[in-house]
């Protein structure tokens, strides 16, 4: 499998030179998550005290403000892809692995994503990266059927429940929280949410 070394992967993000050490040790502490669940927490308190943090606001994200939280559980499989206008920042606390895809293979037309253009990369415990906003990602995958847990840093707000709703029509139609664009595949159960149904070809899943 490539890994977020490799220069294929220079086309979705780029890895960060930052010292990670404090987080894992603080997200590994953390609550445990319930075998078959993924839990996904906008802002930690705790993770937002660490030096760390003070460098993804003013360095990283030129001095936006943003919120340090985290996407952690049991998950293999791809279920759908989602965009930000802006860079999301994940750290790797454990080994894990993150399905992509690029905002320009989605046919405009009429919002559809092939799932044979998502390519795989792993990142290994320690490993900040930066996905770019044209990066399509949704949740990480574990490895070997283990555990993943991942740091996630995103301009403050996003994510939240959205205060007004456009009227459902082109890209809008993807909107499903703030600064979220989401493409669900019809076996993800999203559709229940008000997800987008756009991933055409498999549900991806990790062997």
């Amino acid at each position: 499998m490539k890994t977020v070394m490799d220069a294929e992967f220079r086309a979705y993000g780029r890895v960060l030179d930052v010292d990670t050490q404090e987080f894992v040790e603080a997200i590994n502490a953390h609550k445990e998550i319930p075998a078959g669940e993924v839990v996904y927490e906008p802002s930690v308190a705790e993770f937002e005290k660490l030096p760390l943090y003070k460098e993804m606001t003013e360095s990283v994200y030129g001095d936006m403000p943003v919120e340090f939280g985290h996407c952690s559980g049991w998950n293999k499989t791809l279920n759908a892809l989602e965009y930000h206008r802006s860079s999301e920042i994940d750290i790797a606390a454990t080994d894990l692995v993150l399905m992509l895809g690029r905002q320009q293979d989605i046919d405009p037309e009429n919002y559809t994503y092939d799932t044979a253009k998502v390519e795989c990369f792993k990142v290994p415990a320690g490993t900040a990266v930066e996905l770019y906003a044209t990066t399509l990602h949704y949740a990480p995958c574990g490895v070997d059927g283990q555990e993943f847990r991942c740091g996630v840093v995103l301009p403050r707000h996003t994510n939240e429940e959205l205060k007004s709703q456009p009227e459902a029509k082109g890209e809008d139609e993807l909107l499903f929280a703030v600064n979220k664009w989401l493409i669900a595949h019809k076996d993800s159960g999203l559709e229940k949410e008000g997800a987008w149904i756009g991933l055409q070809g498999k549900n991806l899943t990790l062997a």
